[in-house]
Formats: structure tokens, sequence, C-alpha cells
């Protein structure tokens, strides 16, 4: 297989200028056909872009979006990709090779920088009871402790093709026989956690997920959900709790309720650093009015 056996779904919300170029680096990575469904943007983020553009009634939030623009084509290969990507002109043939390479692989993704630099934990395991809980309460103000960094990954190392538990939803690359096999993104997630829950499925029916750190995009990270920042915090816990419900068997169930309430806390902890954060930009403008 090739870039040419690709057809792209990216989902747009008021990404402004980035969808046009997100939109060429895929063309000039040899992506077959590209598709944009646009959740309702009223910002012109869609003048220029001259592709097909499926506009659904409303936001259907993202893995919805994605299950829709993937109806739209039919190459044995979909990139599901951010607005706010820039894609590297040998990604997709990077990731084409490691499917090409790992027959058992459904999806692989690649290695995320974030705008400075850094590496975003795009490739991460499926989180123990006890890592989720430490991730979710320590993770917002101290990033570097042990339960995220078990979750995270943060320091996979290497540059050949691993397999990994699951992979970003923000850039991967899935073979359409598997997302069909396993009914494509759960649309009962609206934002958040549809990457890791659709992983989670493909692994549960036999397939593997590769992580492809010789390919590479740098991921703006934010210009959409930036809009509706505590709508995000809801959405964010209302879809952990979904994927923990999902996920959990056994004896495990008997934890839910003591997650259902780590998940409150960290909700309200998550809406005072929005808080604290937009205070701080508010008054950093004031300020640089007061200078002028």
């Amino acid at each position: 297989m090739n870039p040419g056996d690709v057809g792209a779904v990216v989902v747009n919300y008021e990404s402004g200028a980035a969808l046009a170029r997100c939109v060429k680096d895929l063309g000039l990575a040899g992506v077959a056909d590209v598709v944009v469904v646009d959740n309702g943007s009223s910002d012109g983020s869609l003048l220029g872009v001259d592709v097909p553009v499926v506009t659904p009634p409303g936001n259907l939030g993202y893995g919805s979006a994605v299950n829709r623009g993937a109806a739209c084509g039919n190459h044995p290969l979909i990139l599901v990709a951010n607005p706010d990507l820039e894609v590297s002109p040998d990604c997709v043939a990077e990731l084409v090779a490691a499917l090409d390479s790992h027959p058992a692989w459904a999806m692989v993704g690649p290695l995320i920088r974030t705008s400075s630099g850094g590496r975003y934990p795009s490739a991460r395991r499926f989180p123990s009871f006890v890592d989720a809980a430490g991730h979710a309460l320590l993770g917002l103000f101290a990033p570097d402790n042990r339960f995220t960094r078990n979750y995270q990954q943060p320091d996979l190392e290497g540059v050949d093709p691993q397999e990994v538990d699951w992979v970003s939803g923000a850039c991967q690359l899935v073979r359409r026989a598997a997302f069909e096999e396993v009914g494509g993104f759960d649309e009962a997630y609206f934002m958040y956690a549809e990457d890791v829950d659709l992983c989670w499925r493909l692994h549960r029916a036999g397939w593997r997920v590769g992580y492809v750190p010789s390919a590479t995009v740098v991921h703006a990270q934010g210009i959409s959900t930036a809009h509706h920042p505590y709508r995000m915090v809801v959405e964010h816990q209302r879809s952990l709790w979904r994927f923990a419900r999902v996920s959990t068997s056994g004896a495990n169930r008997l934890a839910l309720p003591l997650v259902a309430a780590g998940l409150v806390l960290r909700a309200g902890l998550a809406m005072a650093v929005v808080t604290r954060n937009r205070v701080v930009s508010a008054k950093r403008f004031r300020l640089g009015r007061e200078r002028l």
C-alpha cells in the first residue's frame, strides 16, 4: 500500500487558518482524498478549502463526525486528523509502511510534537485503576508524577515502530476493515476518550495498535476547544466516566462509585485551573493595553 490508498477525515470546528494548512499538508503527503467534516463553524475556516465538506446538522462531536467522513469514502486506509496539525511530507508514507509491515496492527499513530517542539505523549498504556486515579488527581498540578508517567509513557524511546495500547485520535491511520469491524467510533462520546475506547475495542477484537516515531506531526492543540473551556472540562469527565464503565468488569466494578467521585473532584479542580488561567490572561491583556 501507499499514501494513495489513504482517505483522510479532518474534523473541523472553529480552527481558523489552521484547517487550510492541514489540508494542504495532507495533499503534499500524498493522501488520495481529504474530506472535512465541519461541526458548525462560523469563523470562516472553510474559506479556501477546496476539498469535499460534510456539514452535519449541528455539532456532532469528534467521533461521530469522523464516522460521517469515513462513510464518504472507500479507501482501504483512513487517516483521522485534527485540523490544527502540521503534517511532515513523509509522515503518511511512514505510517502506511508500518501497517504494511505489521498485518496484525489495525492502527498506527505518529510521534506528535507540540508547537514548542516538545514530545506530546500520544502513545499510551491502558491505565490501571491506581494509575488512572493518581493521574486524574495529580496530573493537573504535578504532571511529572509517577502515575501520569506510567500512563503516558513520556520516555518511550526508539525510532522503530513499536506496539502500544493506544494512540491519540489527533492523528491516527486505521485499516478501514478493522474500523468497520468494530463499528467505528462510539458516538456516545462527544469529545475525549473516543480514541482510547476505539483502540480498546480493536484490542478486544484481536487487533493490535502501533506507534511510529519516525512519522511526525506538529499539533497546535486547543484551537477549537479553547472556545468552550468549561464545557470541555465537563465533556472530558463524562467521557472518562463512560470509558470506565464500559471497560471495567468483574470485581473492579465495585470501585466505580469511587471513580465517579474522583471525576467530580477532578472536574472541580480543572474548572478552577481554567478560571485561574482566564483571570491571568485578562490581567495580562489589561496591563498590555495600559502600557500602550
